[in-house]
């Protein structure tokens, strides 16, 4: 398989991109939605990601989307604004072939370079080892589980929770953040 293309998501994407996460949902344990959501609210996701100034990449190969990564917000309050949640998902024909890692260390670029300082993975399933050894790979320490949180498919899922320094992570304090309170 020749490396896919990593390039930034644009609309024009987006019903490839529903169309994987509709796999991911319907047949899936990476994510706890139960309902695959449709292209207007996939539009809507993207919008609000990329009006955050969050990175948002697609994998393609001969011209086709066969894979996505995003970060967003890892929680609401302001505390954790250098902190990002990472989410990746690949078309079933390409799991397993290369190009979930090179999302992966694309985005962690992306996000380096926006002054983010941590990035976190929680990854639905304890058993989706391929998930998880994609996150190890990039330099991700495992940081805990949380047993039996999501019910799917009529079984108790687990959720790990896995985290990534960006930069220089919390060595130093991001400039003029010394004495900054977010309120």
């Amino acid at each position: 398989m020749p490396d896919p293309v990593i390039r930034a998501a644009n609309e024009a994407d987006l019903p490839a991109i529903t169309a994987i996460y509709d796999h991911a949902v319907r047949f899936g344990t990476a994510t706890f939605e139960l309902d695959p959501p449709d292209l207007t609210e996939m539009t809507r996701r993207f919008g609000a990601l990329r009006d955050g100034g969050f990175p948002y990449l697609v994998a393609e190969l001969a011209g086709a989307v066969v894979g996505y990564a995003y970060a967003g917000p890892y929680r609401p309050r302001p505390a954790y604004r250098f902190t990002v949640e990472n989410s990746i998902y690949l078309a079933p024909a390409s799991h397993r072939r290369g190009v979930g890692i090179q999302l992966l260390r694309r985005l962690i670029a992306e996000c380096e370079a926006r002054g983010y300082r941590q990035m976190i993975a929680v990854i639905g399933d304890s058993a989706n080892a391929g998930s998880i050894g994609v996150h190890v790979r990039a330099g991700f320490k495992m940081i805990g589980t949380h047993p039996s949180v999501g019910l799917k498919f009529g079984r108790w899922l687990d959720t790990v929770m896995m985290q990534l320094a960006l930069g220089d992570g919390s060595a130093t304090i991001p400039t003029g953040e010394a004495t900054r309170n977010p309120g």
